[in-house]
């Protein structure tokens, strides 16, 4: 379906409904939570507890301010607490000056300690080694220290004799002392502490549990997965495991460059962009991988972990941890390894309501930018500022968007978002170019160009090298819609805020490994003659997620048809007593028996009822084939955790065997409660399509 009528329907939906102003929040309001936790990107999360508090830190590359701390009270809603720092102030390559550049290449892979009172984040630099940042408070300020090495993708751990160590890099895993005052690494302590050969990665995650030392790693070879080391010793030897391997949610890998990566230089206008399809069931880090573990105040044990979701880049999800055999497996009994999408909440004393990390729409009336903007690279002070309530930027000389300074940026925010801002294009020079841009590679444009004394309007995408104009105004509102899920966007503008045409085609937002991030989307004016410029002024920013109430997609007291998405058949109740499958043109396709009452049994969980009045789905035994039966009676086996996969698509988990009703379909075998989970590609019998439909 093209991108323009899905945002129709989606929209004419959030005008009904009026809840456009909602931002996504994977918290259902019903004592469940459904991943990912942001639709936004958040990536190589790192999570520590503080008392009842947890500090989540992550990944911010290139952007500024950097290195985000986020705050909850219960793993699922989360609000921003503070930046790490506010300048790189080590070179050219981060302001963007004589022609360097660090996409991808600013800071990363932080990892957030709580010690004797201060709040630590250790972190790398490339080319700089590793940064300290050192607080009172996790809301700052941070003290920085730059202590250099050559130490990344680490993890510290302060152990109970009062040393520290750094375990880091990928594939041998190797760890380093820490000097106790941070001024630089104790001589001749960096060891190999698990060879290469032991399936460990990269990204680590050390602890000491319960006198034993245990270190999660990420490896995308031969594609993502969580691997986990235990010891006796911080030293060694240690045995490994995988606790975390093929969980995708149904989500299957985006459109990926091909040959624009790490190292790279700045594609030009026209350059032959390689994109893949994406799409299938192969998974490459598409998985949930890299992350961390925490545990409560009442002792449950948490995992989050990042995730490759297309556009938007990377995000994090949460999992139920299951300890077994001294081993943290991410899922739950009956199906270690694999992680719910819906599950209930941790147990916390705290009452949360829900609510979204960061107000994405902003007005520029205070003073100072809202904590969700971020600079692509070092901004130029005094070349911006907030003024009579807008944002004014001033055209400095850029070749082209991508190098453009003082670039004011936003993550992109799935599933579908819609992204309006007011241009005030009057005090632009010959020249200058300003507008909204997405900045990835390829990336895209759509503003307003002076050129003499005439305003054009341009769109301008990098693949390709496309160029569409119109006529423009001085005043004018210019519109990103963006489906990340399918990584389409497409550009649209209005001459008077209320009616919009589109201008161009729809456009790839594919992912790549040289911004190293998902699309975000950019606010910027720069001068294409090579001199200072005047500069444009932008006001009333919006963002609208129409797809960020969800309250309607676990149809309760409805009556439902599930379509299996594997071959099209209908969940049948067969003339067995059994859950079977009915292929489309059988007599009972559209009679009573592919009918079910959803009956809402609280905190997420459901029962079925067949319509028929053959009874309640119910699973007994193991859960095997022909063991998912109608019983005249309702029982514990008969409740489902409803899990949404959004756009009308389910999956029906078994509080009895915490696995999934699903069919093989090339066996004819009926329905069973033994899956593991979906594929990419949501075809392996375990999603459904469901629709609302009579009661007859």
């Amino acid at each position: 379906m093209k991108l323009k009528v899905i945002i129709s329907v989606i929209m004419c939906c959030v005008l009904v409904n009026a809840v456009s102003a909602q931002s996504w929040t994977a918290d259902n309001g019903n004592g469940t939570f459904t991943n990912p936790l942001f639709y936004d990107e958040f990536s190589d999360p790192d999570i520590i507890r503080v008392g009842d508090d947890f500090y989540l830190a992550g990944t911010t590359m290139h952007s500024i301010p950097g290195v985000v701390v986020l705050h909850s009270k219960d793993l699922v809603n989360w609000r921003f607490c503070s930046y790490a720092m506010d300048r790189f102030n080590m070179g050219d390559e981060f302001k963007l000056e004589n022609g360097k550049e660090a996409y991808g290449q600013g800071i990363w892979a932080p990892c957030i300690r709580y010690h004797d009172g201060k709040f630590y984040i250790f972190s790398n630099i490339n080319g700089h080694g590793m940064q300290v940042f050192i607080a009172d408070k996790a809301e700052g300020p941070w003290k920085h220290i730059n202590m250099g090495g050559n130490i990344y993708d680490l993890s510290v751990l302060f152990d109970d004799d009062g040393k520290i160590y750094a375990i880091h890099k990928y594939g041998a895993v190797r760890m380093t002392e820490i000097k106790s005052d941070f001024s630089g690494f104790v001589d001749d302590s960096e060891r190999v502490i698990i060879p290469a050969g032991n399936a460990m990665g990269e990204g680590h995650h050390v602890y000491k549990i319960k006198g034993k030392y245990y270190i999660l790693s990420a490896d995308y070879s031969p594609m993502g997965r969580m691997q986990c080391a235990r010891a006796d010793r911080i030293e060694g030897p240690y045995e490994t495991c995988t606790v975390s391997m093929m969980e995708t949610y149904g989500v299957p890998t985006g459109h990926l460059v091909r040959n624009v990566g790490l190292g790279s230089k700045v594609p030009e206008s026209g350059f032959d962009f390689r994109i893949s399809d994406g799409g299938g069931n192969y998974m490459g880090c598409a998985t949930i991988h890299q992350g961390g573990i925490v545990d409560t105040p009442d002792g449950e044990w948490w995992g989050l972990s990042m995730q490759d979701f297309r556009s938007v880049g990377r995000t994090t999800c949460l999992s139920p941890i299951t300890w077994k055999d001294g081993w943290p497996y991410f899922g739950i009994s009956g199906n270690l390894g694999r992680s719910p999408k819906t599950w209930f909440k941790p147990a916390v004393s705290a009452t949360v309501e829900p609510h979204a990390p960061y107000d994405r729409s902003d007005n520029f009336n205070g003073k100072t930018l809202k904590p969700v903007w971020q600079w692509n690279h070092e901004p130029v002070d005094g070349k911006w500022k907030l003024a009579g309530g807008r944002l004014r930027i001033t055209a400095l000389p850029a070749k082209d968007f991508l190098w453009a300074r003082n670039t004011l940026t936003q993550r992109g925010i799935g599933p579908v978002s819609v992204t309006t801002v007011t241009l005030d294009a009057s005090r632009l020079k010959d020249g200058d170019i300003a507008g909204l841009g997405l900045v990835n590679m390829p990336a895209a444009w759509l503003g307003v160009v002076k050129d003499g004394k005439r305003l054009v309007l341009r769109r301008h995408s990098q693949a390709g090298n496309k160029t569409e104009e119109a006529p423009a105004a001085a005043m004018i509102w210019l519109r990103m819609t963006g489906d990340f899920d399918r990584d389409i966007a497409r550009f649209s503008y209005s001459l008077d805020g209320r009616q919009f045409v589109d201008i161009g085609d729809e456009m790839l937002m594919p992912y790549q490994l040289k911004t190293f991030q998902g699309t975000r989307l950019g606010l910027f004016a720069y001068n294409m003659k090579g001199h200072e410029g005047g500069y444009a002024e932008f006001d009333d920013y919006t963002v609208q997620e129409p797809m960020a109430d969800r309250c309607g997609n676990l149809p309760a007291g409805k009556v439902i048809t599930l379509t299996n998405l594997a071959d099209g058949s209908r969940a049948l109740v067969h003339k067995q007593g059994m859950l079977h499958f009915c292929g489309k043109g059988a007599r009972e396709y559209e009679g009573s028996e592919c009918k079910f009452r959803v009956h809402d049994r609280g905190r997420g969980r459901i029962v079925l009822e067949a319509v028929d009045g053959r009874g309640f789905l119910t699973v007994v035994g193991e859960g095997l084939s022909a063991d998912v039966r109608f019983l005249k009676r309702e029982s514990e086996a008969s409740l489902l955790m409803w899990q949404d996969m959004l756009y009308h698509q389910c999956m029906l988990l078994s509080l009895k065997t915490g696995r999934y009703i699903g069919i093989t379909p090339e066996t004819g075998a009926p329905y069973s409660a033994d899956h593991a989970g979906a594929l990419p590609n949501r075809r392996n019998g375990v999603v459904f399509e469901w629709a609302e439909t009579d009661g007859e």
